[in-house]
């Protein structure tokens, strides 16, 4: 490959390889279960609320991996690259957009917080701690359903290979 060739391609992004995944904690995040069965808000704050959940959830599973912890900021790169053209497309002037997403940050890594302890109490305290994190239509029944489907994630993606994540596979 001539020296030219080689500096007018340009490199690989590395994101790339973990785009798969990606594109299935949204697919995950939009499963109609979360709205209509644990009473999620079907609403753009309630859709990012689920995002930040399973991202977060697979995140957390990444972290128990020597090999997939290196990739958290990569895919935690998609996140913001995927939220910063969401917050575009919906009007956010460029002088607000680096204030919001600085929001969305925090946003994410407290639910992270969060449910790294609340995965090990009971589906009770779960419940409570997911009430406060994630816009429900239903705060009075659901917050019990919505802790039981997101230990069943937790499980589900415990039981994954590395390989399988990386391939975008967040359910088995």
């Amino acid at each position: 490959m001539s020296l030219i060739s080689r500096l007018l391609k340009p490199n690989a992004d590395p994101r790339e390889a973990l785009r798969p995944l990606w594109h299935d904690i949204v697919i995950v995040s939009r499963e109609c279960e979360w709205y209509a069965d644990c009473g999620v808000a079907d609403t753009v704050d309630g859709r990012f609320d689920m995002i930040a959940l399973v991202l977060s959830l697979v995140l957390l599973r990444m972290e128990k991996s020597p090999e997939l912890t290196p990739q958290t900021a990569r895919l935690t790169e998609l996140f913001v690259a995927d939220m910063d053209r969401q917050l575009r497309e919906t009007g956010v002037g460029d002088l607000m957009v680096g204030k919001r997403m600085g929001k969305i940050m925090s946003a994410l890594g407290g639910r992270m917080g969060a449910l790294r302890e609340a995965m090990t109490e009971s589906d009770a305290t779960l419940a409570v701690i997911l009430a406060r994190n994630v816009r429900l239509a239903d705060e009075e029944k659901k917050p019990f359903q919505l802790a039981v489907r997101t230990r069943a994630l937790h499980a589900d993606l415990a039981a994954q290979t590395d390989e399988a994540l990386l391939a975008g596979k967040v359910r088995p």
